[in-house]
């Protein structure tokens, strides 16, 4: 009997979201398998990130990729994730392999970044191992993943406001 192995792939992120009146740079791990076949971040309609966005604002949740830029630069949010490209079976953060790590200085020096706040465990990881002359400006912050249990939204808002 033929036994069936599912082998990671590599896959490619998103480019960053971010303009020149970005002040909180959101960082996450790497896009789930839902956000990639929507072609942009947090795409799980599970994942809590816009809900809380759209509530610490006040605002509409926002349902389409464009709707969901214009939220973020609205209220000078920058996004990307912590991880540009890996290998990575399915959405888990901790089957992420052989990634590369953002080019953080692109979104940095082209903006008025005053605090990273980075969503979930694993990004935190990654971003601390990478980028220690940061640390002092960032916040790890509990996962949005409809996974995370101990999602707390009052953390988030604090943060964002």
């Amino acid at each position: 009997m033929l036994q069936y192995i599912q082998m990671e792939e590599r896959f490619m992120g998103f480019e960053p979201v971010f303009d020149a009146n970005s002040k909180i740079f959101i960082l996450g791990s790497f896009p789930s398998v839902l956000s990639r076949k929507g072609g942009f971040y947090y795409g799980n309609k599970q994942n809590r990130f816009w809900a809380m966005l759209a509530s610490a604002f006040g605002c509409e949740k926002p349902n389409t990729n464009e709707e969901k830029r214009e939220l973020a630069l609205s209220h000078g949010i920058a996004l990307w994730d912590i991880v540009t490209e890996c290998e990575i079976k399915g959405s888990m953060d901790a089957d992420i392999k052989n990634y590369a790590v953002a080019d953080l200085t692109r979104v940095l020096n082209a903006s008025r970044i005053e605090k990273i706040l980075l969503n979930g465990a694993r990004a935190y990881e990654i971003f601390c191992a990478h980028y220690k002359e940061l640390i002092n400006i960032a916040k790890r912050m509990p996962s949005t993943s409809s996974a995370n249990v101990r999602f707390d939204m009052e953390k988030w808002i604090k943060e964002l406001l």
